[in-house]
This record gives C-alpha cells, structure tokens and sequence, in this order.
C-alpha cells in the first residue's frame, strides 16, 4: 500500500502529561517519548505532535492547525462527551456551516492550542 503525502501539526505544550490527559477525553491515545520532551497522540488518522515548552502562555498562544475530515459533525459529537466549556480555555466551539463552503467547530485545548476541525460541504 502507498503512503499518503501528510502534514503533521507540532504544537507546544507546557506539561506533556497533561496534555496527553487532555486529548485522551477525546479520544486520542499516545505517549511521550523516553526522552521526556515529545509527544504523539492519534485519534483514527488524525496525529498530533507536541513538544515542551514551560514558557507558554496560553492566552498569548498563536499556535494553530486545520485537521479536514469526512465527517465533522459526528466528530464534534464524540468530543462533546468531554464536556468542554463553549468560552475560555479550554473550550469546544459549536459546529456551523461557514459561508466559505466548510462545516467546523474548533477546541482549544489548554495550552491555548486551536484545533480547527472541518469538511468540505
């Protein structure tokens, strides 16, 4: 079987732990490299990386990725089950048909990270 061409988004953390504690509410598995300064988390094809970064300030972050789907609603559904607030830090946004021809919602999780997460209407 061919690979896929794929980006991988490499997104700050201030503790890989709980970050991995985090993504784990939605559904996302992964672990922490020996090392102790990487992780990878996947969730079905989605992966996400994350290095360590103590200095992060979350309300000051700008770091940020699109993850396309095939189907965002069922997506936004299974992540609710983490309860999520709809404002602040952390936060899961509701999902909405946008006029530039996607459905998405967005989480951001607690280090400020945004998660814009789409189809294509």
């Amino acid at each position: 079987m061919q690979q896929q061409d794929t980006a991988i988004p490499i997104l700050p953390s201030r503790s890989l732990a709980d970050t991995l504690s985090f993504y784990r509410r939605l559904g996302f598995d992964g672990e922490i490299h020996p090392a102790g300064n990487y992780a990878i988390i996947r969730r079905g094809t989605i992966e996400l990386h994350f290095f360590t970064h103590l200095e992060l300030r979350p309300a000051e972050s700008s770091a940020m990725c699109y993850i396309r789907v095939s189907d965002a609603e069922s997506l936004s559904r299974a992540f609710a089950s983490a309860e999520l607030p709809r404002r602040g830090i952390p936060r899961q946004d509701a999902l909405e048909d946008k006029p530039w021809g996607m459905r998405e919602f967005a989480v951001v999780d607690a280090d400020g990270n945004l998660l814009r997460i789409g189809q294509t209407l």
